[in-house]
């Protein structure tokens, strides 16, 4: 019985440290994640108006090339200095949660702040989501750094720090939170709810602060759709936009893949020269569709909500054409470019770009549907079941795809077929054996470190001490380091053979296996575990 009583006492303690760690990490992420969001914005709005001089004056082409140019071999050596700000950013936050990968914090929050906004200000289709996802869970590692904390307390406030950050970016609390659960530790436990909960609320009311002390409106989701009920016979134009959804959403994740092999063989003289023609192609390529367009700049949000039924300004149409041809055009420019992005690991966001895509098919096939009988006030709700069945697809996070719509739409109303939307996605994609793509892209990102760093096997032996939070749980439930894996557990007299729902007791003596780099860490973040230190 005084077991239980002080094991409720060591929960409760660890609530509260998780609660102040997480409120002040949400407080620094606040900060830096919507002062970078702010930058984002004025250098999109900034590029728009440059492509649209440009477009009046083609004789200025000549210069904007060679400053795509000059942009793309500064992104080329940033990310040769430091290779954890490749991409979007959030797979390399998704290893760091899960203690696969180690941030230097300071300067990797610092070089991807710098380099994705020259992505922004370069007009590239470029989202400011990712980065914020990155800075966010850079911040938490430095602010757990100064505050030195142990290891396992730094990798919550990493996970809650890149909660806040997407959050802030989308204006979706509930979203940031899924993050946690479904992307970043890929399990719910109470430590990782506590931490994301603390984080995403302090950085939300942060963010609304900065933002009133600024004399700024905060503009939250997509205002210009009017969701309305999907009548039964309708149901079938649902099913038809979700399975085109599941269809392109694999196409583009083989598509990725595809083109990173293909972008590795180029090989010239020098590295850097290598480099800097990869992100040239990317960045030259990126530049000169913008320059047709105005749809294809920026993260998207501007052309998502554009689409809807209620938008100030209609989608602008490419040279005059119709809207049809137009959105048929924008479709395959921002596939085509969002691919290359992600391929030739160029810093910038593509969440938002990826919610473009699946809302331009959704924009499309309704236009089809309509002429088949659909009606036309089911227009903006297929736009939104095709955004987040496309997302489901290629990310496979079905839970944060759903609530992501209900909370930019501020609207319940189209749950039951945004679910079936989301359910025809992600069967489509476990049918065509595709994993998230931040999933897979990290695994790519470990395999190319390991080549790298020598590691070895270790083994640990620490005994459940009273007070540790690992006893009373299961073995899946504790946050362990990356790789350790509890091989024997010695119960008084009784040996026993762990499996993943095998209850921890006080006294029980774990024997671990880790293969790591770093035996130190692993030791260290046991220790605190198990109550050894």
């Amino acid at each position: 019985m005084n077991t239980k009583v002080k094991n409720k006492g060591s929960v409760y303690f660890n609530a509260v440290q998780l609660i102040v760690v997480g409120s002040i990490t949400g407080l620094f992420a606040g900060l830096t994640v919507t002062l970078y969001n702010l930058c984002a914005s004025f250098l999109e709005g900034t590029a728009k108006d440059i492509y649209s001089f440009i477009r009046q004056n083609p004789g200025f082409i000549p210069l904007l090339i060679l400053t795509l140019l000059l942009g793309s071999f500064l992104l080329s050596v940033a990310i040769r200095l430091v290779p954890m700000i490749k991409g979007s950013g959030i797979p390399q936050t998704e290893g760091a949660t899960r203690g696969i990968i180690r941030f230097k914090w300071y300067r990797d929050a610092v070089t991807m702040f710098a380099v994705s906004l020259l992505s922004i200000f370069m007009g590239l289709s470029a989202g400011a989501e990712g980065p914020s996802v990155h800075i966010g869970a850079t911040v938490g590692d430095g602010v757990s750094s100064v505050t030195r904390r142990n290891e396992m307390i730094r990798r919550y406030q990493i996970t809650g720090g890149a909660c806040a950050g997407l959050a802030i970016a989308i204006g979706a609390p509930m979203s940031g939170m899924a993050f946690a659960f479904e992307e970043a530790h890929k399990r719910f436990t109470p430590e990782v709810f506590i931490c994301a909960f603390s984080s995403v609320i302090v950085g939300m009311l942060t963010k609304t602060a900065l933002y009133l002390m600024l004399g700024l409106n905060m503009h939250g989701g997509f205002s210009a759709f009017l969701l309305s009920e999907i009548q039964l016979w309708e149901y079938g134009f649902v099913a038809l936009s979700s399975i085109i959804c599941g269809l392109l959403g694999v196409l583009l994740f083989k598509s990725v893949f595809w083109v990173r092999k293909l972008l590795k063989r180029i090989s010239l003289k020098r590295r850097w020269q290598t480099d800097w023609l990869k992100m040239s192609i990317a960045v030259l390529i990126g530049g000169l569709f913008s320059l047709i367009t105005v749809n294809l700049m920026g993260g998207g949000h501007a052309f998502i909500e554009s689409l809807g039924s209620l938008a100030n300004e209609q989608t602008p149409t490419v040279l005059g054409i119709p809207i049809v041809y137009t959105l048929a055009i924008v479709l395959v420019m921002k596939a085509f470019i969002t691919v290359l992005n992600m391929g030739a690991s160029v810093p910038c966001g593509t969440f938002i770009p990826m919610l473009a895509i699946g809302a331009c098919i959704g924009a499309l096939t309704s236009e089809i549907w309509v002429n088949w009988g659909m009606s036309e006030a089911s227009k903006d709700t297929i736009i939104m079941i095709c955004m987040a069945a496309f997302f489901a697809t290629v990310v496979k996070a079905p839970i944060t795809a759903v609530i992501m719509v209900v909370e930019m739409t501020h609207s319940f109303t189209p749950l039951l077929p945004v679910i079936i939307g989301v359910s025809i996605g992600y069967f489509i994609g476990d049918i065509a054996r595709t994993d998230s793509i931040y999933e897979t892209l990290l695994e790519q990102i470990v395999e190319e470190s390991d080549q790298k760093v020598k590691k070895e096997s270790v083994k640990f032996t620490f005994t459940a001490k009273p007070l540790s939070i690992a006893i009373g749980r299961e073995i899946r439930d504790v946050l362990w380091p990356n790789n350790a894996r509890v091989t024997k557990i010695l119960r008084g007299e009784e040996t026993v053979f762990p499996s993943a729902d095998t209850v921890i007791l006080e006294g029980d003596v774990l024997t671990f296996s880790c293969f790591t780099d770093n035996a130190k860490i692993v030791e260290d973040d046991l220790k605190n575990i198990l109550g050894n230190l």
